[in-house]
């Protein structure tokens, strides 16, 4: 089967200025600013948390993030999380809260998959799982840009808004983008339009050639295990055989946080470093870096319709039949995949606190509650990754 894959190569991507440099080390080999920050998360990475969604990394502001903010701020910000671990340096003790701890934990793994494979490649869509794995890449990178591409595979039936998000991210980062369509593989007879108008079991077959076309070895995912319960029983790092597929039969133990990205020619690895996060912990580390999202995710007025006890949105791709009316609702979105199968949720959480609160309340996964793809069948979301999907 021939493959599709167009790459996009954003124009005035330079390396990072020496004014980017981190701060030196003391004679005791941590930097002066480390030391003044204490527990604070991202090392000595200078105000790491706007790599992914402030301005560019050549006009970044070197001032840590714990010597500017409100002492107030500062306290809540430790009581309000469980300390999960201690590290004594130095006779002081450091506590690690639990964002801490799964933010430590995702940029060792994101560091391990770089160091072990020749080829890696982050799966990047612009939703808000893939969003914070580009943010904590450059933060497992800095001060030095992250070196591989992100991938995308496009259904044509994507979020416009999500997409302008996507391109402009890339572009302030510097980084290469890599998409796959699904669109030209049905415009060449290689793919046909399901019965149900939803394109996102479409993705397999263009994801698949455009790994092997780019020779890509590790794959990183957003995945995560509270999503579904075949991304439950998925491992950190998941091998996909010659012909991209997953048997959930045959994983390997990781056993102590080692992981074996062991393959041969023609297979790749798939790297979930979200995998023990929940959606309330991507939520309030959003709101703890400042990371910004497509404005799809909060609160915003939108004419909808009803269908399978969803709220879609009226679009190109999305419309409504003779019996179903349409409302013009105070919506937002939890997930944005594919316009044709992705519901909106009625909401009045128009910032990242007042999400934080509803997810906190919320007793369905976003899957559950806005994918009509997963309700295909009960194992929906296993056959796709079988087939090697996401």
């Amino acid at each position: 089967m021939s493959s599709s894959t167009n790459t996009f190569l954003p124009s005035g991507a330079g390396s990072a200025s020496t004014a980017d440099a981190a701060p030196a080390p003391s004679p005791h080999g941590r930097s002066t600013t480390d030391q003044a920050r204490g527990s604070d998360s991202g090392g000595s990475l200078p105000n790491a948390r706007k790599l992914a969604s402030g301005p560019s990394a050549d006009t970044l502001d070197a001032t840590p993030w714990a010597a500017s903010a409100a002492p107030a701020q500062r306290a809540r910000h430790l009581s309000a999380e469980t300390a999960l671990q201690t590290d004594r340096i130095g006779g002081a003790t450091h506590r690690l809260s639990s964002l801490d701890t799964l933010e430590s934990e995702a940029i060792h793994i994101i560091r391990e998959v770089v160091a072990e494979f020749e080829r890696p490649a982050l799966l990047f869509s612009g939703g808000k799982d893939s969003v914070v794995m580009l943010h904590l890449a450059t933060k497992a990178f800095w001060p030095g840009k992250v070196s591989f591409p992100v991938l995308h595979v496009d259904t044509g039936h994507n979020f416009p808004e999500v997409l302008e998000f996507r391109d402009r991210t890339v572009e302030r980062l510097g980084i290469r983008l890599v998409v796959g369509s699904v669109q030209e593989y049905i415009d060449r007879g290689e793919l046909s339009e399901r019965a149900d108008g939803t394109r996102n079991p479409l993705q397999t077959v263009p994801l698949l050639d455009t790994i092997n076309a780019n020779k890509f070895d590790a794959v990183f995912g957003g995945g995560r295990r509270d999503e579904d319960k075949a991304r439950a029983k998925e491992r950190i790092l998941s091998l996909r055989d010659e012909f991209g597929q997953w048997d959930p039969r045959n994983q390997r133990p990781e056993l102590w946080n080692l992981y074996n990205g062991r393959h041969t020619i023609g297979q790749h690895v798939r790297a979930f470093p979200i995998s023990n996060w929940t959606e309330l912990d991507v939520w309030r580390y959003i709101e703890r870096e400042n990371i910004e999202l497509p404005g799809l995710y909060y609160a915003h007025e939108r004419e909808v319709f009803r269908r399978d006890g969803m709220w879609r949105a009226v679009g190109d791709v999305s419309q409504p039949t003779e019996k179903e009316t349409v409302e013009t609702r105070m919506v937002r979105y939890r997930t944005v995949g594919d316009m044709s199968c992705t519901g909106a949720v009625e909401s009045a959480a128009a910032d990242v606190s007042a999400v934080v609160r509803e997810v906190a309340l919320s007793t369905l996964t976003e899957r559950g509650a806005t994918r009509a793809d997963d309700r295909i069948s009960e194992a929906a979301m296993e056959d796709r990754k079988k087939d090697g999907y996401f």
